[in-house]
């Protein structure tokens, strides 16, 4: 991961995809969102979403995961280059989630990340605060989730 200093706004980073299959739709919404236009592809198509439907938690968190494994996979290419590896902070939150269409059996989302703002931290010296769109978009073109986020990351320390 890159250091606060390194990072400009308008930065873009595409961190992948998932595809969201009917049994991976219905398995988490069976542990974690348990309505019925989730769990049956009937249901689904008779409802508003007029088929099996992720759960916009589900779509959040295939984001989130692609998120990490994408952050890891940079921070082990810098590390096999000798570079220092910045460890970001927690997320001090996030706003405007938006599930804009809904994600339906057998979609593939596409998500990429761009820094929209940065600022030097007021109360925690040493660290910036990065804030980044995440949009996640289907294979037709059709931008289907966003949110806006924020964490803390460390600044490169100054020679003494």
């Amino acid at each position: 991961m890159r250091f606060f200093d390194d990072i400009e706004i308008g930065q873009r980073r595409e961190i992948g995809s998932y595809n969201f299959t009917a049994e991976a739709i219905k398995t988490f919404a069976a542990k974690f969102d348990p309505q019925r236009f989730h769990l049956d592809e009937e249901e689904g198509k008779n409802s508003l979403f007029g088929g099996l439907a992720a759960s916009g938690w589900h779509v959040g968190s295939a984001c989130m995961s692609l998120l990490v494994a994408d952050g890891q996979r940079l921070a082990r290419e810098a590390a096999s280059r000798g570079e220092e590896v910045a460890v970001w902070g927690p997320s001090p939150g996030f706003r405007d989630l938006r599930w804009i269409r809904p994600v339906l059996a057998g979609d593939t989302v596409a998500y990429v990340n761009v820094v929209i703002d940065k600022r030097v931290s007021a109360s925690r010296p040493g660290w910036g605060i990065l804030t980044a769109r995440t949009t996640g978009t289907n294979q037709r073109g059709e931008e289907v989730y966003s949110i806006t986020a924020s964490a803390f990351v460390p600044m490169r320390a100054k020679p003494s």
